[in-house]
Order: C-alpha cells, then structure tokens, then sequence
C-alpha cells in the first residue's frame, strides 16, 4: 500500500525536534552559588563539546531525510517500518552523548564511552544506507522528475560514513576528545557536501511524457 508522504515527514520532524532538544537537556544546572558558579560551568565543558556535535549530527541527519523525502511522491509500508528503526536509532544519540559528556575526562571509561558513541553512529550509517538503498532499489516512490538510474549511482557516496564513522571507533580506543573532534569534523563535511538527488533533464522528462501519451 502507498500513501503521500506528508504524515510521515511530520511525524519525522517531530522526531527529530523532540530528539535534539533532549540534549540540551541533558546539560544540567551547577548546584553552586556565588563565586564558585564560574569554574562549575567551565568544568562543564566536556558536556558543550558533545551538545554541539551531536547537535551537528543529527541536523545533517535531519537535512538528508528531509532531501529524500522531498523526492518522494508516496511511501509504502517497507519504507515506514524503515523509517521507524532509523527514527530509533537518532532517539538514543542523546544517551551515547550523556554517556560520553560525562565519561570525556575519566582516563579509565574515556575510552569505553567513546566507543559506545562511535559504534551507535555506525549503526545510524547503516541503517541510513539501508534506507537509501530500499528507496532506489526499484524507484517506484520517487517523483517523476527523479533520475532513477542516477539516484542508485550516489549508494557508494551515501555510504561512505558506513566507512567513516569504524575509523572513529578504532580511534575512540586511543582518544576520547580526538573522537569527539572527529565526529564533529565529519559532521562539518557532510554539511558543506551534501548529495544532490539527481533529476532528469527537463528535455528527456518532456520526451517520456510524450512517449507515455503515444
């Protein structure tokens, strides 16, 4: 069964906003007065870095869901059980980052925490893929402007973070804080580089419509 995609995207928006705010959230108030707030605050720091970054990553997470479904004519049940498990994948970043933020300085779970939070994204990456992948397969939920053959060939560009983001667990076993600088770092790329969906040239779209009606 295929339906339009407006309920979809407004459930996965909501998602994402509910999501991102959490981190904030997840900053808390130093129990401190007078003099001593300003070193309780710097002290927070680790909890800052972590906020931004993720913070990063789930905006570019939000802007390539939000490009895809910007082709999509319609959606069909495989597609949303697919969008649910990514939708439950971005709603644990904000535990991987609280998990991190607070572990980022202890020399003994640095590392443990760091790795939980380069694994998760791993996991994001390929479930992402697997999404994309779903969606080009056949091309029957695209718009008629989409070049089908040509969304198939950005599959190795859009999974190139299943590729990146290992790198980053190999390196959470050396340097939490470098991890963390690497998440941030990759986040940045993907927000200058972002995947044009390919469309078909408005001549060739016209001639198939023009066959079609023949």
């Amino acid at each position: 069964m295929e339906q339009e995609t407006n309920r979809v995207e407004a459930f996965s928006d909501g998602v994402f906003a509910i999501v991102i705010t959490i981190l904030v959230l997840e900053i808390k108030v130093p129990e401190t007065h007078g003099e001593d707030l300003w070193p309780a605050l710097g002290a927070q720091w680790p909890h800052y870095a972590a906020y931004i970054v993720s913070f990063m990553v789930i905006g570019v997470m939000w802007v390539n869901h939000h490009t895809i479904f910007s082709h999509l004519k319609c959606v069909d049940r495989p597609l949303l059980f697919l969008n649910l498990l990514l939708l439950m994948v971005v709603s644990v970043i904000p535990w991987t980052t609280s998990v991190l933020a607070e572990h980022l300085r202890d020399g003994e779970s640095a590392n443990a925490a760091a790795v939980l939070y380069s694994s998760w994204t791993v996991v994001y990456a390929l479930v992402f893929l697997g999404f994309w992948w779903y969606v080009t397969r056949v091309g029957h939920l695209f718009h008629e402007s989409v070049d089908k053959g040509g969304a198939r060939a950005t599959r190795v560009r859009f999974g190139l973070g299943a590729v990146a983001y290992p790198f980053t667990v190999i390196l959470s076993f050396f340097s939490a804080p470098a991890t963390l600088v690497a998440h941030g770092l990759i986040a940045v790329y993907y927000a200058a580089n972002q995947i044009p969906v390919p469309l078909v040239v408005e001549e060739k779209r016209l001639e198939s419509a023009s066959d079609l009606r023949k």
